[in-house]
């Protein structure tokens, strides 16, 4: 874990903190709505049927790859290091679809196949932040 971080973050709020708490201990939480099940970006009310009745419920960490880009080009001065990297979007076990990052080294299109299994991993990145990325199982 390091102070200098140079990449943007995420600002939680109150309504995420929970989850970001949960990040630290290196588990993934979702919400999940009565009607439609279980949702990301985890909010108060569910997006689908704007219910307030919603609940925490423990992710397994198991995904597969929806889609993904191999990034070349840094889109900030804090991600210069690490190019090429994985943007993706994965589907959780559970059923919604996450933005991310997919951790490995030197990534290539033929290492990447849509529905390929992913497990979550944890970058620690200051004392109040961990953000959840996948790699390959």
């Amino acid at each position: 874990m390091t102070n200098d971080y140079k990449k943007p973050i995420p600002s939680p709020q109150g309504e995420s903190d929970f989850y970001w708490e949960k990040a630290k201990q290196e588990e993934l939480w979702l919400r999940e709505c009565p009607v439609n099940g279980p949702y990301f970006y985890p909010r108060d009310i569910s997006p689908g049927a704007m219910r307030r009745d919603t609940k925490w419920i423990k992710a397994t960490g198991n995904a597969t790859l929806f889609t993904f880009s191999i990034v070349h080009r840094a889109p900030h001065p804090g991600f210069i290091e690490d190019v090429p990297f994985v943007t993706a979007i994965v589907q959780l076990e559970e059923g919604p679809l996450m933005p991310t990052n997919i951790v490995m080294k030197d990534p290539t299109p033929e290492k990447l196949k849509i529905g390929m299994s992913l497990k979550v991993v944890f970058e620690h990145i200051n004392d109040k932040i961990a953000l959840p990325k996948f790699k390959p199982v």
